[in-house]
This record gives C-alpha cells, structure tokens and sequence, in this order.
C-alpha cells in the first residue's frame, strides 16, 4: 500500500443489495477509491460475485463478513474467505483467543482484521450487553485478545485509534469506520470523526459509506474526500 496515495486509504462500502448497484458505483468512484468493502447486504445478496466484481475492478476487496463462531467453523470460513483473494477480512476479536488463532492460522495472505467495538455502539449500549468501563476499554481489552491470538489488523473507531497506536504500536494496521466528512449526518452512528481527524489519529484504512454512497454525484463526492485526505497526510 502506497501510503502517500489517498486511494489506498480509502475503503468504500458497498451497503447495496444488487450487483449492477455494486457495480456502477465502483465505476463511479475507482479513481480515488483503492478498496471496496463487500458487507453482509451484498454478500448475502449475489455473494462471491461481489468479490468478482471488486477485482475485475482491479481494487482491493475488503470482505466484511465478521465472523464471529466456534474455532473450527472460523479456521475453515476464513480459510474459504482468503481462497477468493480478498485483501482484508473481518473477525468479531469478542470470538476469543481460540477462535482468533484459528482464523489466523488459516487467512493466509488475507489480512485479518479484528472487530472490537461497533461504531454504533456507545457506553450504554455497551453496558447494555455487559461490556463496561466504555468504549475505549472495550476496545481496548478486545484488540489485546486479538493481538495476543496472532493477528495484527483492527477494525476500530477512530476515537479509540490513537490509544490503540499507543498500546499496539507500528505494527497494527488500523481501520476506522464511521467517518464522516465535516458537518454531514452521522446517521446509526455513535463514535464518528472526519477524515483528516482519523488520519492524525494514525488510522490506515478510512471505511466510508454513505457520505458517497447517498451522494447526488458519488464521484465528486469521493474526490472531495480523497482531497481531505491528502491534504491530512504528512508532506
């Protein structure tokens, strides 16, 4: 990954549930977007296919299936998963240290990239299902797991991205969902932040969705934040 290349921070999430709408919009916006992530709508929907059209594209497929299961089912889904190709990979790290280790020993050149808090979740609806001390805790104690059972890639909210950088250190590859450009609708969203704050935050990849997706005209919407990050990175 050229890391001085805004398209290959950013990740396009392709929340629609037909190929053709998959399809034009990675037409749309290819040119500043380096990966497009296949989530559980469209992966249900057409399933591999997805993945097809993403590398037909020549882009990066970053399948968002989060499993989360009993360690032999995770060692051979992620093993199905890496056999597409696909870029990246996401494991729920709340799957345990088993789990995670299964995953990992079977991802192959897949990066795999642990879960740990949900944008979408704040401290009350952590407490809610019995995850305290709130979200930077959370995901904090979550990626440890993870990190401790082999794998290095984390999905996480940008707010709790500089302290994961801390904690973890150059190694951890960082991915930031939930960002949204200055002044736009956070929507289902709890924990978001710009992109320029994600990039000094130290993540790598930045998810966006329906910022562009929802556009009137999703490309120049894509090179409008393809420029924020750009103008974010070191010179």
């Amino acid at each position: 990954m050229d890391e001085n290349d805004p398209a290959s921070r950013l990740a396009l999430a392709l929340d629609v549930s037909d190929l053709e709408t998959a399809s034009r919009m990675i037409d749309k916006t290819r040119e500043h977007v380096g990966t497009f992530k296949v989530g559980l709508e469209l992966y249900t929907a057409v399933g591999p296919a997805a993945v097809e059209a993403v590398h037909a594209a020549g882009a990066h497929c970053f399948l968002d299936l989060k499993l989360h299961d009993i360690p032999a089912t995770m060692g051979r889904s992620v093993a199905r998963a890496a056999s597409m190709g696909v870029a990246y990979l996401t494991v729920h790290a709340a799957a345990g240290l088993e789990a995670l280790e299964q995953a990992n020993r079977h991802a192959g050149s897949t990066r795999l990239l642990a879960v740990t808090v949900l944008t979408s979740l704040d401290a009350a609806a952590l407490e809610a299902i019995g995850l305290r001390g709130g979200p930077k805790n959370a995901a904090a104690r979550l990626a440890q797991l993870a990190w401790d059972a082999g794998v290095r890639g984390f999905v996480t909210s940008a707010q709790e991205c500089a302290s994961l950088r801390h904690a973890l250190g150059d190694e951890a590859f960082l991915v930031t969902p939930g960002i949204r450009p200055a002044g736009s609708d956070a929507g289902d969203q709890r924990r978001v932040m710009t992109p320029a704050d994600a990039i000094a935050a130290s993540a790598d990849l930045l998810v966006v969705g329906r910022p562009i997706r929802d556009a009137s005209n999703p490309t120049e919407a894509a090179a409008d934040i393809a420029r924020q990050v750009r103008l974010a990175l070191p010179q």
